[in-house]
């Protein structure tokens, strides 16, 4: 059997309590470990540590949730919520603190350190705790849980997810008598001039160079970013986007919009391009669900936002996207009352009331189906009805294109930037950019399978 990731962090093995409850099995890191969680009668006067990402106006929204658990949960659990930086930070320091075995009860952690987490041996699956208290998992956003479910198995909860969408200007697009909103790039080349020319756009698109976009793409194509069913089948062996033709497709659309003067580099990451957009500079952007409200903000009425579909490459592709954002991991501290405690905490987050909340002050998807009831979601939609779109994309999308989950993704996504900016740059050509891409990715997620075997 594989080793897991903790023979790398020295992660020592646990071992179960004996109070009374129920039992659930921590994920598989060697052993059939079993784990037990007390009973909800049982936690009275226990404090769990629930680590996060979340800054500034997010933040604030994650204070006000824990204040409300804190203040009417009926179980007398606390929540100490902590700050621990970005999703970056945060993982680095969980890893330095599993070594001592000294982490946190419940854990944010961004999409694509899923496969990480599900090797690392750490953590108890959502799942153990969902059938031992019969919840209806109904509840969950179909396609947000589709991407942390492996085999039938829930490992994480949704907290904050998100979906790229293609922000343009309404107000262009009027001026350059564009009535109809491309969907794909190949689109946006073909109205590309008659925006400049016309419309009055400094830029027709300000696109970050974002490894999250090249994935999207990927998944806009119906085409997977690695074997062994993109890795969910099985942990990737490889990277598959250079075979199947999926990186070619994206690098040779992005370098024409470049050579066009479409698509000037404006820097790399997800919020690259949307100071451009709000300066109205730029006609289209791409940017997470959650930067709608920022945008807005920022634009101030200069301008209509419009929103729509985040593009294909080409019109004829058949794809959809997955989602970004992060998840809720419980770990496994052999503690059952905490065990308990987190899971209660967890049900109060994502409750429909919650949710709604949530979703009101950040922007992110309300991750229960029921949280749509609620009068603040209602309210919200109809102050920021460009919101509709996240939502409707959501679920046109299939989870058959729920994405990749890959040991090595943040290297990954170092990597794919890097290539795409020297490509941009002249400094290499499309194919030489998705060879070195591969190549790269294929030797992290060797290293990393030769470590745990």
């Amino acid at each position: 059997m594989k080793k897991k990731i903790i023979a790398a962090f020295l992660t020592t093995a646990m071992t179960i309590g004996s109070l009374s409850g129920v039992t659930v099995f921590a994920a598989d890191a060697g052993t059939d470990e079993k784990v037990e969680m007390a009973d909800a009668s049982d936690v009275d006067g226990t404090t769990i540590t629930f680590w996060h990402s979340m800054g500034g106006v997010n933040g604030e929204a994650i204070d006000t949730l824990v204040k409300k658990f804190n203040d009417e949960n009926e179980y007398g659990i606390t929540v100490d919520a902590q700050y621990q930086g970005e999703y970056d930070d945060s993982l680095n320091k969980l890893k330095s603190a599993q070594i001592g075995n000294m982490g946190a009860d419940l854990v944010q952690v961004y999409e694509i350190g899923t496969r990480f987490m599900i090797d690392s041996g750490w953590i108890v699956p959502m799942q153990q705790m969902i059938d031992a208290d019969s919840y209806d998992v109904s509840e969950i956003e179909p396609n947000l849980a589709a991407y942390y479910t492996i085999d039938n198995e829930l490992y994480s909860m949704p907290f904050n997810s998100s979906t790229p969408i293609m922000y343009y200007n309404k107000d262009m697009f009027d001026k350059a008598g564009i009535t109809e909103i491309p969907d794909s790039l190949e689109g946006i080349g073909e109205i590309g001039q008659d925006l400049l020319d016309k419309g009055g756009a400094g830029e027709v698109m300000s696109l970050g160079i974002y490894g999250w976009f090249f994935e999207q793409f990927i998944g806009k194509q119906g085409l997977e970013y690695a074997n062994n069913g993109n890795g969910r089948k099985e942990a990737a062996t490889a990277v598959a986007f250079d075979e199947n033709g999926a990186a070619k497709n994206i690098l040779t659309a992005w370098k024409d919009l470049n050579d066009k003067g479409f698509a000037p580099v404006v820097g790399k990451g997800g919020d690259a391009g949307l100071a451009d957009f709000s300066a109205g500079k730029s006609a289209i952007t791409l940017g997470s669900t959650a930067s709608l409200k920022q945008i807005l903000q920022d634009v101030n009425g200069k301008f209509e936002v419009g929103t729509a579909y985040f593009p294909k490459i080409k019109s004829s592709d058949k794809g959809g996207v997955s989602i970004g954002g992060a998840s809720l991991w419980a770990l496994n501290n052999n503690d059952p009352k905490k065990l308990r405690a987190t899971w209660e905490f967890v049900k109060f987050l994502i409750s429909p009331e919650s949710q709604a909340y949530w979703n009101a002050q950040t922007g992110y998807f309300p991750v229960t189906v029921k949280a749509q009831d609620e009068q603040v979601f209602k309210d919200n939609v109809a102050k920021y009805p460009q919101f509709q779109t996240a939502i409707d994309q959501l679920h046109d999308s299939s989870a058959d294109y729920v994405g990749a989950l890959l040991s090595v993704f943040p290297e990954a996504r170092a990597t794919v930037e890097s290539e795409i900016e020297s490509m941009l740059n002249g400094k290499e050509d499309v194919d030489t950019a998705v060879k070195n891409m591969a190549d790269s990715i294929n030797k992290s997620i060797e290293e990393y399978n030769l470590v745990n075997e």
